[in-house]
Formats: C-alpha cells, sequence, structure tokens
C-alpha cells in the first residue's frame, strides 16, 4: 500500500511539472551575448551594479500582513473592439499586457494570456480577472516586443500562439532570443537588441532603452538582457518601462528620446523588501515625469498577485501622486481602449471591489 501511495505521489509530482523543462526555454546564451559590454562574468549587469536588497525577514513580515491582495468582487472586464488601426491608442489586457496602436501600425507589450505566469499551468500566480481578448481575438500585428523573461512577461504558450496567429517579428533583449528558437520561432522573426540599439520595424523605430532589474527562468541569475522600450513613429512617441527599480537612467531616456506622448509604467508589484527591482506608485510618477511623459498609463497590477501590498494600493497611490505633480493619468480596465489625444479621467472603477 505504501508503495502505491509513493508511485500515486511521484506521477502526480510529474503531472504538475511535466510542462516546466519546455517552459524555461535556451539554457544558453546566444552568441551575441558574449559581446556585450553588459555582460561579464557569465551575467549580465545593471548599469549601477549594487547588490540586490535581501530582506527574507522583512518579505516574511511583509507576508504575513493581512492584506486584501485579491479583488472581493469581479474585476470589469472590457472586450476590445479592434478596428483599423489608429492614430494613438493603448488597450491594456493586464498585468505589462498592452497593444499599442501608434500612427496606424500596432505594437504589442510582454503578451501573456495563459491563466497563470509559471513554468508550470497546474500551479503558481493565477490571474485574478480573465484575459479581456484571447491571442486568436487580436488584430494584426506588426511588432511583438518582449522586456525580458520573467514568467510574467515572456510566456510560452503565448509566444507559440502568436507563431502561429501572427507574422510580425519578435522584438526581444539580448538573449531571449534564444528562448523563442526553442520555442519554434524562426531565426528571421526574431531582432535582438543590447541598450541603445534600434531596430526600424513597420516604419516604427524601436529603440532598446535600459531598466534595473535583473532576469533568469532557472536558478541561473541574469544570463539574458532586460529592458524598456521607445517607440517612435514619425510624430508620435511611446515609452513601455517592462519592469525596474527607480533608477537616473529615465531622466537620461527623457533627455534623449523624449517628450513622449504616452508612458505605461510599471507601478504594481512591489516590496521594501525589493525595492531596488520594482517601483512603487510614487516612483513610479517620478520616472513618468522623468521622461518627460504627457499621459501616464499605469501597468504592471491588478491581474496577479505577485506582492504583499493590497489589490487596490497601486491605484489609489498613484492617482494621488499624480494629483500632487499635476500628472495626466488614465487608468483603464483590462480591455478598456484610451485614446492618448482624449483620455477619461480616472474614474475610481476599482475602488468598490476591495
Amino acid at each position: 500500500m505504501k508503495k502505491l501511495g509513493a508511485a500515486a505521489a511521484v506521477g502526480l509530482v510529474g503531472l504538475v511539472f511535466r510542462d516546466v523543462p519546455h517552459s524555461l526555454g535556451a539554457l544558453k546564451p546566444g552568441p551575441r551575448v558574449l559581446r556585450s559590454p553588459h555582460y561579464r562574468d557569465g551575467r549580465f549587469h545593471n548599469v549601477r551594479d549594487e547588490p540586490p536588497a535581501s530582506e527574507p525577514m522583512r518579505a516574511a513580515i511583509d507576508y504575513a500582513r493581512r492584506e486584501q491582495r485579491s479583488p472581493l468582487t469581479p474585476v470589469p472586464v472590457m472586450r476590445p473592439r479592434f478596428g483599423d488601426p489608429e492614430p494613438l491608442t493603448v488597450h491594456w489586457l493586464g498585468h505589462g499586457t498592452s497593444l499599442v496602436d501608434i500612427e496606424g501600425r500596432r505594437v504589442l507589450f510582454d503578451p501573456v494570456f495563459s491563466a497563470r505566469c509559471s513554468p508550470s499551468q497546474r500551479v503558481g500566480p493565477k490571474r485574478v480577472h480573465p484575459v479581456p481578448v484571447a491571442v486568436t481575438g487580436l488584430p494584426r500585428l506588426d511588432v511583438i516586443a518582449i522586456t525580458h523573461d520573467h514568467y510574467d512577461h515572456l510566456d510560452a504558450a503565448s509566444v507559440k500562439d502568436l507563431l502561429h496567429t501572427q507574422d510580425a517579428p519578435f522584438v526581444v533583449p539580448l538573449g531571449v532570443g534564444a528562448h523563442l528558437e526553442r520555442w519554434g520561432v524562426p531565426v528571421s522573426r526574431i531582432i535582438e537588441l543590447d541598450w541603445d540599439e534600434t531596430a526600424v520595424v513597420a516604419g516604427l523605430r524601436i529603440t532598446c532603452t535600459g531598466a534595473h532589474h535583473f532576469s533568469g527562468r532557472a536558478l541561473k541569475r541574469n544570463p539574458t538582457l532586460w529592458c524598456s522600450y521607445v517607440v517612435a513613429g514619425t510624430e508620435k512617441k511611446v515609452f513601455y518601462s517592462g519592469d525596474s527599480g527607480y533608477f537616473e537612467g529615465y531622466a537620461e531616456i527623457g533627455e534623449t528620446h523624449g517628450p513622449f506622448d504616452v508612458t505605461l509604467i510599471q507601478v504594481g508589484a512591489y516590496s521594501a523588501s525589493w525595492a531596488d527591482i520594482h517601483m512603487t506608485p510614487e516612483e513610479g510618477v517620478t520616472a513618468h515625469r522623468d521622461l518627460r511623459g504627457e499621459l501616464m498609463i499605469p501597468v504592471h497590477w491588478g491581474t496577479f498577485v505577485l506582492a504583499p501590498h493590497a489589490w487596490n494600493d497601486p491605484p489609489n497611490r498613484v492617482k494621488a501622486e499624480a494629483k500632487l505633480h499635476g500628472v495626466r493619468l488614465a487608468i483603464p480596465r483590462p480591455g478598456e481602449r484610451i485614446d492618448v489625444s482624449a483620455p477619461s479621467e480616472p474614474d475610481g472603477w476599482w475602488e468598490p471591489l476591495a
């Protein structure tokens, strides 16, 4: 009987984790990684290369607090209705996943459409709201841009679905292309960039810009690069932060590439225990101002529970900070269309939910 129980346990573990090896992606960096000035000692480094904060006791205390980390009632998800590409609009699809129309072209950032942001779809952080649209419901894309290889930004299943339903190239930071190749993406559809490198895709200038973060899908830390993006058309400019702690690089990006018509800034999944890798809402507003942004759209909150703060803490704090500094702000519902030229004022839709 004990042997049968042990065999059943092993079988259950195998079932739960059978998709993990494939989800890990590539384990070796591509050749361009080794030539990057940001890669040394077998890993990538931030510009301000300080040891990451490590406060396990503080993290444990944070997680022990009784914050309401999930909404109490369903999140009002809006199903997008896509027409012809527009001059400048944003559909926030949840967490970092965002679809931007700019001057008649479409850019999809950090596509994660799976139920969990995890190497296994049987365990790990699960969505607190449905995806507003499936991959098969997306319009034709011109660019698919990925900022780094963490599971909440790079999802193997979503990449494979986009491979078969779209013909757009994938723009990625150095090393991430090897993951895509393992999942079947042809080299001809992968554009790998180092910081401050630019590719022209469908008439848009896509520049890989800096961020203060880290990478890794397994035990090894920083095997691939992380980044933010500047997307520039003839007249319009968009900034997407990806994940980052606040750093002086935002002012440099603003000086070199700004001003921006709209910024999509990470404001969620923060904690004092890892203050160097994710911004608080207040830091997000400061980054937007450094970047010389016009309209700010906060992202990376409300979809996955990845930190000890309350579910509604990011929108409450970013709204207050934006008001304090006179920053124009839009806080869309998942799937809601934001016209950057005429955005609606934040209406507090999230407030009754938590």
